[in-house]
């Protein structure tokens, strides 16, 4: 286990394959694979070797590797360059790289119910 500041940084190598849920209050790299769900209070990190099957929360992720999931990110999520992501996105701010493959439905910024327009009302 590593730190960053004063916060410990959870690492996950290329070697290590996890089957299983992840959950805690730090940031997790993940470099191996993950086969089930990982709820963080943190930043996800996911290298270009990583890979995760299973639902997504944290509060901020960036993903260089592959993810086949869900994933519902409270503040940023990053796509970068080499990401594959397979799945739908609930976050607050998204930035997709040139080159990132994305494949599912975005939900950004206010909830769905809050987003969608009011009806009008019938007139008798």
């Amino acid at each position: 286990m590593a730190t960053k500041g004063e916060q410990e940084i959870t690492q996950i190598g290329g070697s290590i394959t996890i089957k299983g849920d992840i959950s805690g209050k730090s940031d997790v790299r993940v470099a191996g694979n993950v086969n089930g769900s990982i709820n963080i209070e943190g930043e996800l990190i996911i290298e270009r070797s990583g890979y995760i099957e299973g639902e997504i929360k944290a509060t901020n992720a960036v993903v260089a590797g592959s993810v086949k999931g869900n994933i519902d990110v409270s503040e940023k999520l990053i796509l970068e360059s080499s990401s594959k992501f397979v799945g739908n996105i609930k976050t607050k701010q998204l930035i997709i790289q040139e080159g990132a493959m994305f494949q599912g439905n975005c939900q950004m910024g206010m909830p769905a119910q809050a987003a969608t327009p009011a009806k009008k009302e019938e007139k008798a």
